[in-house]
């Protein structure tokens, strides 16, 4: 009778084992359908909210050693306290660490942040560098905890993207879902950290994936939702930052001055980012000029960065006590723009030093310093007619993240989620939208496609651009024993005239030769000799039109699906 039960249950784990083996067969070559999209989602959403919370954890307890204070969020403070040689070691040695690492385990030295992963969505199917970007996240945590002056919010969403792409091969996702899983994957990740999920979820289709097409909506909701209940269940419902001021808006007579806030804040925005990418063309020179090994270079910027920590502990890390103070009106004019700029000046230092870590808190603490400033000045000259200080603390720091991310909607909500301030919305919008359309028009859009542009990879000017990248002239090209191929007399001059395209050049440097009325361009090869190229066939304009279109038509597909 036990032999019979025991025969009975190896039975059903059989079936089990092969209904689930052919479930995940299916999943692999089909792709999952919206119910399971849904599940992977969730578990992604998870695993993203934990590594944000693994991530931050670790950032506290490293400052926490090396500075020795109990309270990670009063770091500047308590670093007053300590013998100036401990600040200035501290990053030294934090920069020495990361420049190992990221000289090991990346080809550039460079950290992976969240320009990366927006790269990653648009042109790589939602796919980001694996190994580069867990080294970069180790990298990022050893910069902030050792008193880098950037913030988490970027490496973060990168190792949330690393764990998209490690289930989106797994599943052998297509382009949509595996763009799809990234966002779901970026949205847990930014709620875990700040506890937003309303911002976190339009962050990841705003700002990565770059439209709000419904089917990942849900997903990405759902996703958000689980990251932002791992933060709750460790820190609480609380709000990053309690304000202890009551903000209210002195109406009519007050908006025009949120008004001119919202394009200073916008003049500030671009003035951080060109000194960013200012420091790094410096630093790129320095370098290459004095012939610099790429491992030293951030322990340099930590140099740098502890020699002003030594006067001004308050660019140590992401900055959130001196941006409550900002948020609390507890600063003095003098006070807020001195911090404000050393803060810009600390951010470039990291930056450039190539240290890792995000934008955006920064962008917080140097967007509420300017708006304490700006409402220090405004309510002292017109004092009959001000509201709340800390509001125009508030609408700067939301008007330069905002431009600066380049993303008015999740900054706005995310503002409001940070601070649990939701009376003050008119104030704020109307500086962020200022800021944002003033900045988009100095730079490109912001800095995160600032950044891409740098690199030559053009994704602010849209789909119509960036797609041209994506098809090389080898897949298109007609050879030249093809029935319909072009004319050799034809091609041999044109190589000799220097028209002609290598084949592994793409539609991007292909398409303006056309411009000319051209109907095909040779492609030619390099000769294993002195000799010229060796013809190889020719990419004829109709059949680059033909997959440029398609990929236009496939691409709005997706964006209004």
């Amino acid at each position: 009778m036990s032999g019979d039960k025991h025969s009975f249950f190896s039975q059903q784990v059989d079936r089990l084992k092969t209904f689930l083996r052919e479930a995940y067969d299916l999943l692999r070559h089909r792709g999952p359908s919206q119910i399971q999209f849904w599940f992977i989602a969730l578990g992604v959403g998870v695993a993203a909210g934990f590594a944000a919370l693994f991530f931050r954890k670790g950032i506290n307890a490293l400052q926490t050693y090396l500075y020795g204070t109990e309270d990670v969020r009063l770091l500047h403070s308590f670093a007053e306290s300590l013998p100036w040689y401990m600040i200035l070691i501290i990053p030294i040695g934090g920069g020495l660490v990361v420049g190992v690492i990221l000289h090991l385990f990346t080809n550039d030295g460079r950290a992976r942040s969240v320009a990366d992963v927006i790269h990653g969505a648009a042109m790589n199917n939602g796919r980001v560098e694996t190994r580069a970007g867990l080294a970069s996240a180790l990298a990022s945590m050893i910069t902030l905890g050792t008193g880098g002056s950037t913030g988490r919010e970027g490496p973060v969403v990168h190792l949330a993207a690393v764990i998209s792409t490690w289930v989106n091969r797994r599943i052998l996702a297509d382009g949509i879902t595996g763009r799809d899983l990234l966002g779901c994957a970026v949205a847990a990740a930014v709620s875990a950290s700040f506890n937003a999920p309303i911002a976190g979820a339009l962050f990841a289709l705003e700002v990565v994936l770059r439209h709000f097409a419904v089917h990942a909506f849900a997903p990405i909701v759902i996703a958000s939702a689980a990251g932002t209940v791992i933060n709750r269940l460790e820190f609480g419902g609380v709000t990053e930052f309690t304000l202890t001021t009551v903000n209210e808006v002195q109406f009519y007579q007050e908006l025009p001055a949120y008004i001119i806030l919202g394009l200073v804040s916008g003049l500030v925005a671009v003035a951080f980012m060109k000194a960013v990418f200012w420091s790094e063309d410096v630093g790129n020179f320095l370098q290459d000029g004095l012939s610099i090994p790429r491992w030293l270079r951030p322990a340099i910027a930590g140099a740098m960065l502890g020699g002003i920590a030594i006067f001004y502990p308050h660019i140590i890390g992401v900055g959130y006590e001196t941006t409550f103070l900002a948020l609390d009106g507890q600063l003095l004019l003098w006070d807020a723009i001195v911090f404000a700029i050393l803060k810009t000046a600390a951010v470039a230092i990291t930056m450039a030093g190539r240290m890792g870590g995000g934008v955006f808190s920064p962008s917080l603490m140097i967007g509420a310093l300017t708006g304490l400033s700006f409402g220090l000045i405004a309510t002292g000259i017109f004092p009959d007619v001000s509201g709340s200080i800390s509001l125009y603390a508030l609408a700067g720091m939301g008007a330069v993240a905002a431009a600066v991310l380049g993303a008015p909607i999740s900054t706005t909500l995310i503002v409001f989620e940070l601070t649990g301030d939701w009376q003050t919305g008119l104030a704020v919008m109307v500086a962020v939208s200022l800021s944002t359309a003033l900045s988009t028009q100095l730079v490109s859009r912001s800095f995160f496609l600032s950044q891409l542009e740098r690199r030559n990879i053009h994704l602010a000017a849209g789909p119509q651009a960036y797609l041209l990248a994506m098809f090389r002239v080898s897949g298109l090209v007609r050879g030249r024993n093809d029935p319909n191929a072009a004319d050799e007399s034809a091609c041999m001059s044109m190589i000799e005239e220097g028209v002609f395209l290598g084949p592994n050049a793409t539609l991007e440097a292909a398409m303006p030769l056309f411009e000319d009325g051209r109907s095909f361009v040779p492609v030619a090869a390099k000769a294993s000799g002195e000799g010229p190229p060796e013809l190889v066939g020719a990419l004829f304009h109709v059949d680059a039109l033909k997959v440029y279109n398609r990929a236009l038509a496939a691409t709005a597909a997706e964006e209004h699906s």
